[in-house]
Protein backbone atom coordinates (compact mmCIF):
# COMPACT_ATOMS: atom_id res chain seq x y z
CA UNK A 1 0.00 0.00 0.00
CA UNK A 2 3.37 2.21 0.02
CA UNK A 3 2.67 3.00 -3.53
CA UNK A 4 -0.89 3.82 -3.36
CA UNK A 5 -1.67 7.85 -3.76
CA UNK A 6 -4.36 8.62 -1.34
CA UNK A 7 -7.44 10.38 -3.39
CA UNK A 8 -7.50 14.13 -3.16
CA UNK A 9 -3.74 14.41 -3.65
CA UNK A 10 -1.37 15.16 -6.58
CA UNK A 11 1.92 14.57 -7.08
CA UNK A 12 4.35 16.87 -7.49
CA UNK A 13 7.57 17.15 -9.95
CA UNK A 14 10.54 18.69 -8.32
CA UNK A 15 11.56 21.62 -10.53
CA UNK A 16 14.97 20.73 -12.31
CA UNK A 17 17.47 23.07 -10.66
CA UNK A 18 18.56 25.89 -12.96
CA UNK A 19 21.50 25.15 -15.09
CA UNK A 20 24.78 27.23 -13.72
CA UNK A 21 25.90 29.83 -16.79
CA UNK A 22 29.30 28.53 -17.89
CA UNK A 23 32.41 30.69 -16.27
CA UNK A 24 34.42 32.09 -18.81
CA UNK A 25 38.39 31.41 -18.30
CA UNK A 26 40.23 34.86 -18.84
CA UNK A 27 43.49 32.69 -18.62
CA UNK A 28 42.75 30.54 -21.32
CA UNK A 29 40.69 32.76 -24.41
CA UNK A 30 41.36 32.13 -28.17
CA UNK A 31 43.46 34.27 -30.05
CA UNK A 32 42.37 36.72 -32.26
CA UNK A 33 42.27 36.91 -36.01
CA UNK A 34 45.14 39.29 -37.49
CA UNK A 35 44.09 42.96 -37.14
CA UNK A 36 44.23 43.70 -40.75
CA UNK A 37 41.63 40.77 -41.42
CA UNK A 38 38.70 41.96 -38.84
CA UNK A 39 36.87 42.14 -42.15
CA UNK A 40 37.79 39.02 -43.25
CA UNK A 41 34.61 37.53 -43.98
CA UNK A 42 32.72 40.52 -45.35
CA UNK A 43 35.24 40.95 -47.66
CA UNK A 44 35.14 37.96 -49.06
CA UNK A 45 31.54 37.66 -49.87
CA UNK A 46 31.44 41.98 -51.27
CA UNK A 47 34.63 42.17 -52.91
CA UNK A 48 35.37 39.34 -55.26
CA UNK A 49 38.20 39.51 -58.04
CA UNK A 50 35.85 41.24 -60.59
CA UNK A 51 37.21 42.04 -63.99
CA UNK A 52 36.74 42.79 -67.26
CA UNK A 53 37.76 41.13 -70.83
CA UNK A 54 39.89 37.50 -71.06
CA UNK A 55 41.28 36.09 -68.43
CA UNK A 56 43.53 32.71 -68.54
CA UNK A 57 45.87 31.34 -65.49
CA UNK A 58 48.33 28.47 -65.50
CA UNK A 59 49.88 26.80 -62.74
CA UNK A 60 52.61 23.93 -63.38
CA UNK A 61 53.75 22.64 -60.51
CA UNK A 62 57.79 21.37 -61.22
CA UNK A 63 57.99 19.36 -57.66
CA UNK A 64 56.36 19.36 -53.98
CA UNK A 65 57.69 22.50 -53.47
CA UNK A 66 57.96 24.67 -56.55
CA UNK A 67 55.80 25.88 -59.29
CA UNK A 68 55.42 28.22 -62.21
CA UNK A 69 52.44 30.01 -63.45
CA UNK A 70 51.07 31.97 -66.35
CA UNK A 71 48.70 34.68 -66.76
CA UNK A 72 46.96 35.90 -69.57
CA UNK A 73 45.17 39.05 -69.76
CA UNK A 74 43.08 40.91 -72.65
CA UNK A 75 40.51 43.41 -71.80
CA UNK A 76 39.56 47.12 -71.45
CA UNK A 77 41.01 49.17 -69.30
CA UNK A 78 39.50 52.56 -67.73
CA UNK A 79 41.10 55.86 -67.62
CA UNK A 80 41.04 59.14 -65.56
CA UNK A 81 38.20 61.23 -67.30
CA UNK A 82 36.93 64.85 -66.09
CA UNK A 83 33.57 64.30 -67.95
CA UNK A 84 30.90 61.70 -66.81
CA UNK A 85 31.41 59.00 -69.98
CA UNK A 86 33.40 56.30 -68.85
CA UNK A 87 36.33 56.17 -71.69
CA UNK A 88 38.09 53.13 -72.32
CA UNK A 89 41.59 51.52 -73.64
CA UNK A 90 41.99 48.02 -74.91
CA UNK A 91 45.08 46.36 -73.22
CA UNK A 92 46.94 42.80 -73.18
CA UNK A 93 49.51 41.80 -70.75
CA UNK A 94 51.19 38.69 -69.96
CA UNK A 95 52.78 37.91 -66.14
CA UNK A 96 55.19 35.05 -65.82
CA UNK A 97 55.43 34.11 -61.89
CA UNK A 98 57.47 31.79 -59.51
CA UNK A 99 56.33 30.29 -56.35
CA UNK A 100 58.27 28.29 -53.91
CA UNK A 101 56.24 27.14 -51.12
CA UNK A 102 57.51 25.27 -47.71
CA UNK A 103 55.91 25.20 -44.01
CA UNK A 104 58.42 27.67 -42.65
CA UNK A 105 59.05 29.67 -45.85
CA UNK A 106 57.17 31.34 -48.74
CA UNK A 107 58.46 33.35 -51.59
CA UNK A 108 56.25 34.86 -54.76
CA UNK A 109 57.50 36.64 -57.68
CA UNK A 110 55.81 38.29 -60.86
CA UNK A 111 57.21 40.19 -63.56
CA UNK A 112 54.58 41.57 -66.52
CA UNK A 113 55.19 42.77 -70.01
CA UNK A 114 54.91 46.57 -68.93
CA UNK A 115 57.81 46.01 -67.01
CA UNK A 116 56.40 46.09 -63.09
CA UNK A 117 58.63 43.09 -60.59
CA UNK A 118 55.86 42.27 -57.97
CA UNK A 119 57.90 40.29 -54.41
CA UNK A 120 56.34 38.91 -51.66
CA UNK A 121 58.15 36.44 -48.79
CA UNK A 122 56.48 34.95 -45.75
CA UNK A 123 58.81 33.44 -43.30
CA UNK A 124 58.60 31.77 -39.97
CA UNK A 125 61.65 33.31 -38.05
CA UNK A 126 60.28 31.38 -34.37
CA UNK A 127 57.84 29.29 -33.21
CA UNK A 128 55.35 32.62 -32.63
CA UNK A 129 57.37 35.34 -34.58
CA UNK A 130 56.96 36.01 -38.38
CA UNK A 131 58.02 38.07 -41.13
CA UNK A 132 56.25 39.26 -44.14
CA UNK A 133 57.66 41.75 -46.94
CA UNK A 134 55.90 42.64 -50.28
CA UNK A 135 57.88 45.14 -52.87
CA UNK A 136 57.56 46.55 -56.50
CA UNK A 137 59.79 47.80 -58.85
CA UNK A 138 58.00 50.02 -61.70
CA UNK A 139 59.35 51.85 -64.55
CA UNK A 140 57.68 54.63 -63.61
CA UNK A 141 59.09 57.42 -61.34
CA UNK A 142 58.53 57.43 -57.16
CA UNK A 143 55.88 53.82 -57.91
CA UNK A 144 58.31 51.63 -56.76
CA UNK A 145 57.32 51.24 -53.09
CA UNK A 146 58.36 48.09 -50.22
CA UNK A 147 56.99 47.07 -47.20
CA UNK A 148 57.49 44.59 -44.40
CA UNK A 149 55.72 43.41 -41.61
CA UNK A 150 56.44 41.61 -38.09
CA UNK A 151 54.38 39.57 -36.73
CA UNK A 152 53.79 37.89 -33.41
CA UNK A 153 51.28 35.70 -32.10
CA UNK A 154 50.74 35.98 -28.73
CA UNK A 155 48.36 33.05 -26.59
CA UNK A 156 45.34 35.78 -26.77
CA UNK A 157 46.45 38.35 -28.69
CA UNK A 158 48.30 39.79 -31.84
CA UNK A 159 51.04 42.20 -32.42
CA UNK A 160 52.09 43.68 -36.00
CA UNK A 161 54.78 46.35 -36.61
CA UNK A 162 55.35 47.63 -39.95
CA UNK A 163 58.05 49.21 -41.85
CA UNK A 164 58.37 50.78 -45.15
CA UNK A 165 59.81 53.00 -48.14
CA UNK A 166 58.67 57.03 -47.29
CA UNK A 167 59.48 56.68 -43.70
CA UNK A 168 56.87 54.41 -43.38
CA UNK A 169 56.69 53.18 -39.72
CA UNK A 170 52.83 51.58 -37.96
CA UNK A 171 52.06 49.08 -35.28
CA UNK A 172 48.88 47.02 -34.62
CA UNK A 173 47.64 44.88 -31.98
CA UNK A 174 44.33 42.87 -31.36
CA UNK A 175 43.40 41.08 -27.99
CA UNK A 176 40.51 38.99 -27.16
CA UNK A 177 38.65 40.09 -23.58
CA UNK A 178 35.90 37.54 -23.92
CA UNK A 179 35.64 33.85 -25.74
CA UNK A 180 33.54 35.92 -28.76
CA UNK A 181 34.80 39.67 -28.45
CA UNK A 182 38.50 41.03 -29.60
CA UNK A 183 39.56 45.05 -29.50
CA UNK A 184 42.21 46.16 -31.06
CA UNK A 185 44.45 49.70 -31.75
CA UNK A 186 46.89 50.63 -34.69
CA UNK A 187 49.19 53.70 -35.40
CA UNK A 188 51.05 54.69 -38.07
CA UNK A 189 53.31 57.53 -39.55
CA UNK A 190 54.31 58.56 -43.22
CA UNK A 191 57.35 60.51 -42.67
CA UNK A 192 57.47 61.54 -46.68
CA UNK A 193 54.14 63.03 -46.27
CA UNK A 194 54.32 64.23 -42.44
CA UNK A 195 51.27 62.12 -41.97
CA UNK A 196 49.97 60.37 -38.54
CA UNK A 197 46.81 58.38 -37.78
CA UNK A 198 45.10 56.04 -35.37
CA UNK A 199 42.42 53.50 -35.09
CA UNK A 200 40.31 51.32 -33.06
CA UNK A 201 38.43 48.33 -33.83
CA UNK A 202 36.46 45.62 -32.49
CA UNK A 203 35.16 42.26 -33.71
CA UNK A 204 31.98 40.32 -32.38
CA UNK A 205 32.05 36.56 -34.22
CA UNK A 206 29.80 33.60 -32.69
CA UNK A 207 28.88 30.50 -35.00
CA UNK A 208 26.65 32.31 -36.79
CA UNK A 209 27.84 35.83 -37.43
CA UNK A 210 30.49 38.02 -37.36
CA UNK A 211 30.00 41.75 -36.40
CA UNK A 212 33.16 43.78 -37.05
CA UNK A 213 33.46 48.25 -36.71
CA UNK A 214 36.59 50.29 -37.31
CA UNK A 215 37.50 54.09 -37.11
CA UNK A 216 40.67 55.51 -37.73
CA UNK A 217 41.46 59.76 -37.64
CA UNK A 218 41.82 59.56 -41.18
CA UNK A 219 38.26 59.81 -41.03
CA UNK A 220 37.09 56.52 -42.02
CA UNK A 221 34.01 54.53 -40.42
CA UNK A 222 34.10 51.21 -41.44
CA UNK A 223 31.38 48.64 -40.34
CA UNK A 224 30.44 44.97 -41.56
CA UNK A 225 27.71 41.83 -40.75
CA UNK A 226 27.80 38.47 -41.85
CA UNK A 227 25.04 36.20 -40.59
CA UNK A 228 25.95 32.44 -41.85
CA UNK A 229 22.72 31.30 -42.58
CA UNK A 230 23.85 27.86 -43.26
CA UNK A 231 27.05 25.57 -43.81
CA UNK A 232 26.76 26.89 -47.81
CA UNK A 233 25.18 30.40 -47.60
CA UNK A 234 26.02 33.54 -46.10
CA UNK A 235 24.72 37.24 -46.35
CA UNK A 236 26.77 40.32 -45.85
CA UNK A 237 26.13 43.64 -45.55
CA UNK A 238 28.88 47.04 -44.96
CA UNK A 239 28.88 50.65 -44.05
CA UNK A 240 31.70 53.00 -45.20
CA UNK A 241 31.59 56.44 -44.35
CA UNK A 242 34.37 59.37 -44.39
CA UNK A 243 33.45 62.01 -42.60
CA UNK A 244 36.16 64.16 -43.98
CA UNK A 245 34.69 63.82 -47.62
CA UNK A 246 31.32 62.74 -46.30
CA UNK A 247 31.03 60.27 -48.66
CA UNK A 248 29.08 57.00 -48.30
CA UNK A 249 28.51 53.69 -49.37
CA UNK A 250 26.73 50.77 -48.10
CA UNK A 251 26.67 47.12 -49.85
CA UNK A 252 24.70 44.24 -49.21
CA UNK A 253 25.24 40.44 -50.79
CA UNK A 254 25.61 36.97 -50.55
CA UNK A 255 28.24 34.22 -50.96
CA UNK A 256 26.56 30.65 -52.03
CA UNK A 257 28.74 27.64 -52.12
CA UNK A 258 27.51 24.56 -54.43
CA UNK A 259 29.00 21.29 -54.69
CA UNK A 260 30.80 22.31 -57.59
CA UNK A 261 30.33 26.20 -57.74
CA UNK A 262 30.94 29.14 -55.71
CA UNK A 263 28.47 32.25 -57.02
CA UNK A 264 29.21 35.68 -54.92
CA UNK A 265 26.91 38.80 -55.82
CA UNK A 266 26.39 42.37 -54.11
CA UNK A 267 24.46 45.74 -54.87
CA UNK A 268 25.50 49.17 -52.82
CA UNK A 269 23.94 52.01 -52.68
CA UNK A 270 25.64 53.44 -55.40
CA UNK A 271 23.63 51.66 -58.27
CA UNK A 272 26.21 49.38 -58.76
CA UNK A 273 25.28 45.67 -58.92
CA UNK A 274 27.97 42.60 -59.54
CA UNK A 275 28.28 38.85 -59.43
CA UNK A 276 31.10 36.50 -59.63
CA UNK A 277 30.98 33.02 -60.26
CA UNK A 278 33.78 29.85 -60.08
CA UNK A 279 32.92 26.86 -61.39
CA UNK A 280 35.14 23.66 -60.95
CA UNK A 281 34.75 21.58 -64.32
CA UNK A 282 36.96 18.70 -63.25
CA UNK A 283 40.44 18.63 -60.84
CA UNK A 284 42.33 21.45 -61.57
CA UNK A 285 40.15 23.28 -64.01
CA UNK A 286 38.31 25.79 -63.09
CA UNK A 287 35.33 28.59 -64.87
CA UNK A 288 35.04 32.05 -63.57
CA UNK A 289 32.38 34.67 -64.77
CA UNK A 290 32.28 38.19 -63.52
CA UNK A 291 29.57 41.03 -64.22
CA UNK A 292 29.69 44.62 -62.68
CA UNK A 293 26.63 46.65 -63.75
CA UNK A 294 27.06 50.67 -62.22
CA UNK A 295 23.62 52.36 -63.61
CA UNK A 296 24.64 55.68 -62.08
CA UNK A 297 28.06 55.82 -64.81
CA UNK A 298 26.33 53.66 -67.03
CA UNK A 299 29.20 51.10 -67.25
CA UNK A 300 28.91 47.50 -67.83
CA UNK A 301 31.65 45.22 -67.04
CA UNK A 302 31.90 41.45 -68.49
CA UNK A 303 34.77 38.91 -68.32
CA UNK A 304 35.14 35.18 -68.26
CA UNK A 305 38.36 33.18 -67.61
CA UNK A 306 40.00 29.51 -67.19
CA UNK A 307 42.28 28.52 -64.22
CA UNK A 308 44.45 25.52 -64.83
CA UNK A 309 46.47 24.23 -61.88
CA UNK A 310 45.75 24.32 -57.92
Amino acid sequence: MAGVVPPGTTMHKEDPKPTKEEKVDFFNLPCPIPYEEIHREAFMSLKPDLFEGLRFDLTRGLNPKFALSHSVYMGPTTIPSQSAETIKIPTAQYEFGANFMDPKLMLVGRVLTDGRLTARLKCDLIENLSLKANAQLTNEPHMSHGIAYFDYKGKDYRAQFQLGNGALFGANYIQSVTPNLSLGGEVFWAGQHRKSGIGYAARYNTDKMVATGQVASTGMVALSYVQKVSEKVSLASDFMYNYMSKDVTTSVGYDYILRQCRLRGKIDSNGCTSAFLEERLQMGLNFILSAEIDHKKKDYKFGFGLTVGE
